[in-house]
């Protein structure tokens, strides 16, 4: 009797308890219920297209690789720590003027092979940033496969009024430089190749598009072979981005410096690469570019680097192995180390 009289009180007493705390619950979840939801960001307002189907917003973006790479500053830093290993173990470079400035020299990083061929590597850095003692990373591939790498130094753009002219003209006279005095530091002045990433790769093909015998008085094949990089090769759309903040387009300019609009002059077997999380205009600038030289009849190779951002493909350059590494090897007909 006791026992059972025990019992419905604890069951009433549960019953009470689940109750009271099923109206707290109800009434707590009412009272969230009737609270604001919070502000959601308002969808972007679409503006007019500026180029293709791009607005300046999403034009300024395709120009910034930084929006497409948030490892950037992390693959920068790794860029540095093994430019140094690449000194430590190769040793300091020789250093050369090819102009009458201070920033007018290039590094020269020296192989044992006699009368080696030698590759030219223009860096990257926006036309803005960038140094040559940055890229030694490059440097070793060649050396070991019987090369010597040249890197030279170049004004950037914001030190000399916004124009693309001067850096041009001083990539141009570097290789002439390299073309004329190669023999002095073991090198063979009829095998010179050039390489180009980024900034740089718009530079290769600057390079590449040069009338030789015009402007420098050597052969029009004083470059034999060049890889272009994730560049741009038409400046139409870059200078309707933001890069106009800095660099200051001229009609004369965007044409002189638009490779892709003097085939004519290219007559070396070019490399285009880029890579697949690239923004998609650098994509479609090398896309559209490797297509004008197939369609110029010019020998071209397309690579397609799977994976890599801008800043990570040019990495596999120096790797006897790697993607662009393999290629320019092939390109220079030299033994993968």
């Amino acid at each position: 009797m006791h026992l059972n009289e025990a019992s419905v009180g604890r069951q009433l007493t549960r019953r009470s308890f689940l109750g009271a705390t099923t109206a707290v619950l109800t009434t707590a979840g009412y009272a969230i219920a009737q609270q604001p939801a919070p502000p959601q960001p308002a969808p972007r307002v679409k503006g007019p297209s500026v180029w293709l189907d791009m607005d300046q917003a999403e034009l300024d973006a395709a120009y910034d690789q930084s929006v497409y790479a948030p490892n950037l500053q992390q693959i920068v830093k790794r860029y540095a720590a093994n430019s140094e290993g690449v000194r430590a173990r190769l040793g300091a470079p020789r250093r050369y003027a090819y102009g009458a400035t201070p920033i007018e020299g290039l590094d020269v990083y020296v192989t044992k092979r006699p009368s080696a061929p030698i590759n030219i590597f223009i860096h990257g850095g926006a036309w803005r940033v960038g140094l040559a003692k940055e890229y030694a990373f490059v440097a070793e591939l060649f050396v070991h496969a019987g090369a010597h790498c040249v890197v030279p130094d170049f004004v950037w753009v914001q030190d000399v009024g916004g124009s693309l002219m001067p850096m041009a003209d001083q990539v141009r006279r570097a290789v002439a430089w390299v073309r004329r005095n190669a023999q002095s530091f073991g090198g063979d002045p009829n095998r010179i190749y050039v390489s180009g990433h980024s900034s740089g790769g718009h530079l290769a093909g600057v390079i590449l598009t040069t009338d030789w015998p015009k402007d420098f008085n050597l052969p029009p094949d004083t470059v034999k072979a060049g890889l272009c990089c994730s560049g741009v090769f038409d400046l139409k759309p870059v200078r309707l981005s933001a890069r106009s903040r800095y660099v200051k387009f001229t009609d004369e300019m965007e044409q002189a410096l638009s490779p892709q609009r003097h085939l004519d002059k290219l007559h070396a077997p070019t490399v285009v690469a880029y890579g697949t999380l690239e923004t998609p205009e650098f994509q479609r600038q090398s896309r559209d570019f490797a297509a004008a030289l197939k369609a110029a009849g010019k020998p071209m190779q397309l690579l397609v680097g799977e994976g890599y951002n801008h800043f990570e493909i040019i990495e596999t350059l120096a790797n006897p192995h790697g993607l662009l590494g393999r290629a320019v090897l092939e390109q220079m007909n030299l033994a993968q180390g």
